[in-house]
């Protein structure tokens, strides 16, 4: 007699290669959500931490940007654990939430309802939302030309997208402090406080999927959008992305 096969578990997806190198295709995206899904439980803090706390204040200069009416109904794209969502909320909008990570919308702390969705495809009819935000997640799409395409399609005639994203200062000073923080720092604080280690080497890593400034001006523009600005902040170490439907 034979003996029955052993079944082995499959070894998780992870969303930076031992040497360094980032997944492309759909193999970056099975490894970003089971990143996402992994973190999920300890992300708000870890998030806290690496900014140094000044994620809130990013986010309320994106809201800032968008220049909403009151009770404006807001897409908060890739919304992971609600963040932006109860930005939104405190300045008396209505965000609605969309998130491919099953472990990120568990992790809610919010009354804002949310659905699971690829940015990609999003379940949501032609002109839906006043605006649409988005925060720190552009470096993890698989495809950002068509991530920005459904944003406009989502959002009316006069619609408002504000995307922010870590950025590499332009001076080298502030180039050099940022790299010891977010490709030294950051790795070491996910070692101890993270049940996920590789993903804070991911994190500072997958600036590398973003394309400079002119570039994602670029594909806003091929998206549809008029009136596309970057502005960068704390040095040039965030940046944000604004553009306008017609």
């Amino acid at each position: 007699m034979t003996a029955p096969p052993r079944i082995t578990a499959a070894a998780p997806a992870r969303a930076l290669g031992a040497d360094g190198t980032l997944p492309e295709g759909n193999a970056k995206r099975v490894a970003v959500e089971a990143m996402f899904d992994r973190v999920a439980p300890g992300y708000d803090r870890m998030n806290r931490i690496i900014s140094l706390g000044l994620d809130r204040r990013w986010r309320r200069a994106a809201v800032a940007a968008l220049a909403l009416t009151p009770d404006a109904r807001v897409l908060d794209l890739a919304c992971g654990t609600g963040d932006f969502s109860r930005d939104l909320a405190n300045a008396g909008h209505r965000p609605v939430g969309a998130d491919f990570s099953a472990g990120m919308l568990a992790a809610t702390r919010t009354a804002t309802p949310f659905v699971r969705a690829d940015a990609a495809a999003l379940p949501v009819a032609d002109g839906s939302f006043d605006a649409v935000v988005c925060g720190f997640a552009l470096r993890n799409f698989v495809d950002l030309e068509t991530v920005f395409r459904e944003c406009a399609r989502v959002l009316h005639s006069g619609g408002r997208i504000a995307a922010l994203d870590a950025a590499v200062p332009a001076r080298a000073l502030l180039r050099a402090g940022n790299a010891v923080w977010f490709r030294g720092a950051v790795p070491l604080l996910g070692r101890l406080l993270s049940r996920d280690p590789d993903a804070y080497r991911y994190l500072p890593a997958s600036t590398a999927y973003l394309p400079p400034a002119a570039g994602l001006l670029d594909l806003l523009l091929s998206a549809g959008f008029i009136d596309a600005r970057h502005v960068t902040m704390t040095g040039g170490s965030v940046q944000l992305l604004t553009g306008t439907k017609p």
